[in-house]
């Protein structure tokens, strides 16, 4: 199984249990030593993967790491954990700097099992940046995160190559980060950059600062969703014959129809619930087929062979209708998106119920 596949089995498992595990114990047990496992290294073997290896630092005797992941003997990677969703500010990770300035590690990692930041010393030689160059959020990753995760994986662990990107990543990231803020909040000095050209010598007064701030927010919101439609329309749609293509309904003279939006949410829930479905049939075979009043996502892009359908048009109150064993659609209310891992088993069922039996046994 891919990298890339084990982690999403590991999020649907995360997803489904975050919320009962109370302790640093159980996280460490339930979410991290899983995480460490998939990246190649055997977390039973001590000589590998050495727990609470401690060191005495200046006067501080007997100091411990959470984890040390070693190489030829020797601590290559060292991992703070904190019980799951705890904080993983700066301010938390006084252990984790005290170590890495006494050992040969050149990465720290802190976590709380479903946030992983990794840290170098990118600025200063062996003393342990205070900010990390590298997130990866086990519930919300793009197969982008996991090429960079892929380096820190024992096949491919090499500590110049990682070094080397490092800070152009951080940078990057960070970049990436204040281009997303800016385009649901411009700042005064972006929306003053974007509208120097265009005033024509005008003044930039808070009645122009206001109007130019609309408009930049209009016009992210809506290069976007061209964006996002021009990449559903290659990735989104089975390929078909010509042969097999429809031409095209035209309404009725004096019949305006309602335009059909595949939303961001949308998307996101068609990537989820292929997540889910990996081990149970190839993500290509789950489709997503949008209409006004719900989104369908069909197995084999095939009405017949419905997998759930996505009621998502009112953001205030998602929804996501599952078919029981009789096809009858049932709606279940969900908070949040994270909420579909819940649903993992019934979904998995229900492709179940539309495969071959030989290929339903194999599955099972």
């Amino acid at each position: 199984m891919d990298l890339i596949d084990q982690l999403r089995t590991l999020a649907s498992r995360i997803a489904a249990t975050k919320d009962i595990i109370q302790t640093e114990e159980a996280t460490k047990n339930a979410m991290i030593m899983p995480f460490i496992q998939i990246l190649g290294y055997n977390v039973f073997d001590p000589t590998e993967v050495t727990p609470e290896l401690i060191a005495d630092v200046g006067t501080k005797k007997g100091e411990k790491v959470d984890y040390a992941i070693l190489s030829e003997g020797k601590p290559i990677i060292l991992f703070e954990c904190k019980k799951s969703g705890g904080d993983l500010s700066i301010n938390h990770a006084g252990q984790l700097f005290r170590y890495f300035h006494v050992t040969a590690a050149r990465f720290g990692v802190l976590t709380n099992g479903l946030t992983y930041k990794f840290f170098t010393d990118l600025e200063q030689p062996n003393k342990m940046d205070e900010k990390p160059f590298f997130e990866f959020n086990i519930l919300d990753f793009k197969e982008r995160d996991v090429d960079e995760l892929k380096k820190f994986a024992k096949s491919q662990f090499d500590v110049d190559t990682i070094l080397t990107t490092a800070n152009d990543l951080k940078y990057t990231r960070a970049i990436q980060n204040r281009l997303a803020e800016w385009t649901l909040n411009p700042s005064e000095e972006f929306v003053k950059i974007l509208s120097s050209d265009l005033l024509g010598g005008k003044r930039f007064t808070p009645a122009v600062k206001d109007q130019f701030t609309v408009i930049t927010k209009r016009a992210f919101e809506q290069l976007l969703g061209e964006r996002i439609n021009d990449r559903l329309k290659g990735a989104m749609t089975p390929e078909s014959s010509p042969a097999q293509e429809l031409a095209p309904v035209i309404p009725p003279e004096g019949v305006v129809e309602n335009p059909i939006i595949t939303t961001p949410e949308e998307i996101e829930g068609l990537h989820i619930i292929r997540a889910i479905l990996r081990g149970v049939v190839s993500s290509r075979r789950i489709v997503m087929r949008d209409s006004q009043s719900y989104c369908a996502i069909l197995l084999d892009d095939n009405n017949r062979k419905p997998v759930c359908r996505l009621r998502f048009n009112n953001t205030e109150k998602l929804a996501v209708g599952l078919f029981n064993q009789k096809r009858e659609e049932e709606k279940f209310p969900i908070a949040s998106l994270d909420d579909l891992y819940t649903h993992a088993e019934q979904l998995k069922a229900t492709v179940l119920m539309h495969l071959p039996a030989e290929d339903a046994e194999k599955t099972a």
